[in-house]
């Protein structure tokens, strides 16, 4: 039984698998060694390919990219280095012939201080648009407004001479933050959204919504306990209490609802970091008032793939009325690449397949980072050759994003292999030229035809891509997850280390649809894995 039919009432998106698309590494159409959307549309069948439901594209808006599209500029027009709108038109049109959604990221937390609305803001303290951004006095000894600090280092505040006063940044001071208290800045985001829309894009993955709102009276951060963790940044020193995660948040997050309910099918999910994300998530994404899902970072920067974690993190969200649904990621283009976070070299090929089986295993939607069906690893980016501003900035403690964010392999009998005719702008990295999309795609037993198995899997059966989990517990050596819906049962039995394991007797039961790593219901070798159907 397909899940799609035996759920026809269920929105599209939920248990949806989402591919993310970082544009400037995907493929590049015109030899300028970034990739594009023409680049993005020319693969599409490739991503239709692979079984997922829908695409996230990272940002391809004006910027100065000096956050790499994260710091907009124009929220309403595509940067010329990644084309047109008549591009995104064709992508769209291209996505939507395959059977593909398109969901755009969204940065309403800030902009880049090259938009048209903080030129005007700064101008003086009596513009249109002057309350648009957090604009505050300095103490009398001229000193920040508050202790606040910003995620990549030093103060969160950077004097403006022009209005003399200091203006709120939570990232780059490239970045100033959006004061959306203010309604008609609210307004003018909410029309951002409704351009895109208009467009026909299906859904918004929403960046950092919860540093949206501050505390309007600035009040100093408190110290964070301290920790066996290192601290790298100012920001690490702090619990951030008042410059993020305000209350009014849920508010706003109420009128883009409002938004997207007045067009057909449309999907939103918010990234959520920080200390207190698991109860912003379920305030984000709480009843049908909110948005439809969130993410955070459970595994984004885990050091380890752990049964507990995976256990912790499922409890989150129980199958109750009015609870959210959740989106699990266990790479992006903030994080490093689990494959090489997780485990050893040695252990990479075996341990892949298994996380492409549990990925596909876990109730909610999934999202696959762009190569992460090759097995990409994280690439080691010489200094000299890194773009990541948080990495220059706290080299060398912090780990380079670059290294997550080099360009896809397509080929390895063509130059920069297949991505682009001229110099990339990150390299590819010599360990993954091996893992090209061509080379898998020939062979059957490649991780690439196994995470479009997997994926097959899921959509093929109800208890997977939408059930409710029933059971998540180690038994023995063996990591157990139980499905359930529509009537089917599922077990997913879990070898997480690079030992085999015997199966226990009462689990080794039932009809196995599939098995990775040489599983058998007697034996799970080092990262085995198996679906039995009860």
């Amino acid at each position: 039984m397909q899940a799609a039919a035996a759920s026809a009432a269920m929105p599209w998106w939920k248990g949806a698998a989402i591919y993310q698309i970082y544009p400037r590494s995907f493929q590049d159409s015109n030899g300028d060694g970034i990739g594009d959307l023409p680049g993005i549309t020319r693969r599409l069948p490739y991503v239709a390919s692979l079984g997922v439901d829908a695409i996230w594209i990272s940002p391809f808006f004006v910027s100065p990219m000096k956050d790499f599209g994260y710091d907009v500029a124009d929220y309403c027009d595509v940067d010329p280095i990644f084309g047109t709108l008549s591009d995104f038109d064709a992508l769209v049109a291209r996505a939507h012939e395959l059977g593909l959604k398109v969901l755009i990221d969204q940065v309403y937390s800030h902009t880049s201080d090259e938009h048209p609305w903080f030129a005007e803001s700064r101008s003086d303290r009596t513009n249109p648009k002057n309350d648009w951004y957090v604009w505050a006095d300095a103490k009398p000894d001229g000193s920040p407004p508050s202790n606040w600090q910003s995620v990549f280092g030093g103060p969160a505040w950077t004097w403006d001479a022009r209005r003399g006063q200091y203006y709120l940044h939570n990232f780059l001071s490239s970045q100033p933050q959006l004061n959306l208290h203010n309604p008609q800045a609210q307004q003018a985001i909410l029309d951002v959204m409704r351009f895109w829309l208009d467009r026909g894009v299906d859904g918004f993955r929403i960046d950092a919504l919860n540093f949206a709102m501050h505390d309007p009276q600035l009040r100093d951060n408190p110290p964070a306990p301290a920790t066996d963790k290192p601290r790298t940044r100012p920001f690490d020193f702090q619990l951030k209490t008042y410059n993020q995660s305000h209350a009014d948040i849920p508010a706003f997050i109420e009128r883009i609802r409002a938004l997207t309910d007045s067009y057909d099918g449309i999907f939103t999910v918010a990234e959520v970091g920080g200390d207190e994300a698991e109860s912003e998530m379920k305030a984000f994404t709480q009843g049908e008032t909110h948005l439809n899902s969130a993410y955070g970072f459970n595994f984004l920067y885990a050091e380890k793939l752990t049964p507990g974690a995976i256990c912790a993190a499922l409890a989150q969200w129980p199958d109750e009325e009015g609870m959210g649904w959740p989106s699990w990621a266990f790479e992006n283009h903030d994080a490093p690449r689990a494959i090489s976070r997780w485990w050893s070299e040695s252990d990479r090929d075996a341990a892949a397949r298994m996380k492409a089986f549990l990925l596909a295993s876990l109730r909610g939607n999934i999202i696959l980072y762009y190569g992460e069906e090759l097995g990409l690893s994280q690439v080691d980016i010489p200094f000299e050759q890194l773009h990541d501003p948080e990495a220059i900035a706290n080299w060398p403690l912090t780990l380079s994003r670059d290294g997550a964010r080099t360009p896809m392999p397509w080929s390895a009998d063509q130059p920069n292999c297949g991505f682009s005719e001229g110099e990339p702008w990150l390299p590819v990295g010599e360990d993954n030229v091996a893992r090209a999309v061509a080379a898998q795609d020939e062979d059957e037993n490649s991780l690439l035809n196994h995470t479009r198995a997997m994926l097959a899997l899921r959509n093929a059966n109800p208890a997977l891509h939408h059930g409710s989990v029933e059971r998540c517990e180690t038994q023995v050596d063996i990591f157990v997850i139980e499905r359930l819906a529509d009537g089917q049962h599922i077990r997913c039995l879990f070898n997480l280390d690079r030992k085999a394991a015997c199966v226990p007797q009462d689990l080794a039961r039932g009809s196995v649809l599939a098995a990775v790593n040489s599983a058998t219901l007697h034996e799970l070798p080092p990262f085995g894995a198996m679906v039995i159907e009860l």
